[in-house]
């Protein structure tokens, strides 16, 4: 993923937690803020509590793709995506599922601009 679509700085984050919505489902919390850009920007929170920085990391990366194959469906925004308790022991298949629904809820997502395959 490019430097330019990602939230890196804590101001940026403080930004989207203060002045933006949250929308959540059982595993995953998005906090999103409207800005003037040309795409999205993500910022990613993986607590220690769902494990070692492995366990972490393969969160994150999967998240990263997950994103990046959804990307011509998401509104130019910035947002966070907060995985939680649960989300360590899901397949890739099932945390897509679950990434959508609540980029859904959050109306991040339109799902009729993407070209998605099936397994």
């Amino acid at each position: 993923m490019k430097k330019s679509y990602r939230v890196k700085k804590e101001k940026d984050f403080q930004a989207i937690f203060s002045e933006g919505q949250s929308c959540a489902n059982r595993k995953f919390v998005v906090y999103h803020l409207k800005k003037q850009q040309p795409h999205y920007r993500l910022g990613l929170s993986v607590s220690k509590k769902l494990g070692n920085a492995v366990t972490r990391n393969r969160i994150k990366r999967r998240l990263r793709h997950l994103v990046m194959e959804l990307d011509q469906g998401l509104l130019s925004h910035d947002f966070v995506v907060i995985a939680r308790k649960g989300v360590e022991d899901m397949s890739y298949h099932e945390m897509k599922i679950n990434l959508i629904h609540v980029l859904k809820l959050a109306k991040l997502y339109e799902e009729g601009t993407t070209v998605e395959k099936e397994n």
